[in-house]
């Protein structure tokens, strides 16, 4: 009987259920969108439940589309969200309020409380991430300080929190009938709580910010077995054995095990993932430290991280908001209109500025606009955005990394556009390498939970599998491209200081 692996991919728009084979190839899929909810500006929520229930319908769905069963499955992996909250009550198994998606910055002011006191950067040296509304931390203070009857729920050991594969994980393993409580080293290193060294809760920061212990999954690697699929689940008794944070995952399905080796995801965000090895290097320049994975009981591994707040989303936002294109995919071709960006510079700081900046009072502008200046402009704009991020975080890793990258892996539904694709390399002045199975986030939850039962029996079974599809390398003229990136610059300074009190 042939067998398979499973990932479920509980990300930020959908949650999808992908197969793979023994050599890494996709076998079948199923995926479903769930709603982006916004209560205010600046609030960002997503239904629990909605996704818990898409992950049962996209796991049917992939099964159905390749005529398996439960039986051809020999392990699942979990790859998702990182800094998404959700809290939920252990006795009923429901929510207490909505997950509150990383993007969401309504935690701003306890951010500003805790700061007040030695400064963002306060627990960095610890956890590896400054004070900031992205990490769920904050998230789980705002919910234990809003909802009604939460903090008295905490208190009495009712209440639980996880990242949405913690939540996953839960429900898949039986819920409120004995359901597997835990998450891995990778969004563990994600909340400001965790010690890097010890990979542990730090009980001193956790009292700081009045979060219970009791609230808080078990710390296990991201290659082991957690426990199995509950009874009445279609992929029951079958072992959930993998549970990666979604960049590392990844940076994982990019074979990207060593340091030094990097990718960058291109999603509804960014995310720029290098390798640091066993060695954990604070950064200098604005990037975080994160883990990178943990294989069972080896050492872990650690990277730095550049986060992009807005880059696919924006696309979606110029579809969505302001009718300019019909589908995400109409962007090339409109950029592909103009011959350049015709002086408009699209800084898409909704959220905030994530890496190097760490602005929270920046916000959104499209800068440099004259009469000349037509829709095409401002698409090529919009995707040239994302390169120039991404070349700001690529120069903050190689000033703290002291070894300049020579290549980018890249994945994520947005390196399906050649244009930015070939932009990005120019910006970049170094190649851009595509591979064969562009899924790697799912991918690299399959080979944790493959590594873990048996499935793949080491790392050179999977950088076999990794195969090289397209390459982009730099045709601009080094003049020109940093003549873009200087006046890209001077385009996110105009976002600098616009939130203040009366003004959201």
């Amino acid at each position: 009987m042939s067998e398979y692996v499973i990932a479920i991919d509980q990300g930020t728009t959908s949650t999808r259920a992908i197969i793979f084979d023994n050599s890494g190839s996709i076998v079948s899929s199923g995926q479903l969108e769930h709603e982006q909810i916004f209560p205010k500006p600046g609030w960002v929520e997503h239904d629990p439940n909605e996704i818990w229930n898409n992950t049962r319908e996209v796991i049917g769905k992939a099964l159905s589309a390749a005529n398996l069963t439960r039986h051809n499955i020999k392990a699942i992996g979990i790859t998702n969200q990182r800094e998404t909250a959700v809290v939920w009550d252990k006795n009923t198994g429901e929510p207490v309020y909505n997950a509150i998606v990383w993007q969401d910055t309504r935690t701003q002011s306890i951010v500003d409380r805790f700061a007040a006191d030695g400064g963002v950067e306060r627990f960095k040296p610890i956890v590896g991430l400054p004070l900031a509304t992205y990490f769920s931390g904050t998230k789980i203070v705002w919910i234990l300080e809003n909802v009604e009857g939460a903090r008295e729920k905490a208190d009495a050991g009712d209440l639980l929190f996880g990242t949405t594969d913690s939540w996953v994980l839960w429900n898949l393993t039986g819920g409120v009938d004995g359901g597997v409580h835990a998450t891995d080293v990778t969004n563990a290193s994600r909340t400001l709580f965790m010690d890097l060294v010890t990979l542990s809760w730090r009980q001193d920061i956790l009292d700081l910010f009045g979060v219970p212990l009791s609230m808080m999954p078990e710390i296990r690697s991201s290659s082991e077995v957690y426990g199995v699929a509950e009874p009445n689940s279609l992929l029951r008794e079958v072992p959930i054995a993998g549970i990666l944070g979604d960049q590392q995952a990844a940076t994982f399905g990019q074979a990207a095990f060593d340091a030094g080796e990097a990718k960058n995801t291109y999603g509804t965000g960014n995310f720029l993932i290098f390798n640091t090895g066993e060695e954990i290097i604070h950064s200098q320049n604005g990037l975080l430290t994160t883990l990178g994975y943990k294989i069972g009981n080896e050492k872990p591994h650690y990277a730095l991280e550049g986060s992009i707040a807005v880059t696919g989303s924006l696309v979606q936002w110029m579809r969505d908001n302001l009718g300019l294109i019909k589908s995400a995919d109409e962007i090339e071709s409109l950029a592909a209109t103009v011959d350049d960006n015709g002086g408009a510079y699209f800084v898409p700081a909704f959220s905030g500025l994530f890496a190097p900046y760490w602005r929270a009072d920046a916000r959104g502008a499209l800068v440099g606009l004259t009469r000349y200046v037509n829709k095409g402009h401002i698409a090529r704009a919009v995707l040239e955005a994302t390169a120039y991020q991404t070349r700001e975080v690529l120069d903050a890793v190689n000033a703290d990394s002291g070894v300049p990258l020579t290549e980018l892996k890249v994945d994520g539904g947005m390196i399906a556009n050649n244009l930015l694709m070939q932009f990005q390399a120019d910006i970049l002045g170094v190649p851009v390498v595509r591979p064969v199975v562009a899924e790697t986030t799912a991918l690299g939850a399959a080979y944790a939970a493959g590594l873990a039962t048996g499935f793949w029996s080491d790392m050179d079974d999977l950088r076999k599998n990794w195969q090289e599809d397209s390459r982009w390398t730099p045709s601009m003229d080094s003049d020109e491209s940093e003549r873009l990136l200087r006046n890209w610059k001077k385009a996110v300074t105009k976002t600098f200081d616009w939130v203040d009190d009366d003004v959201q």
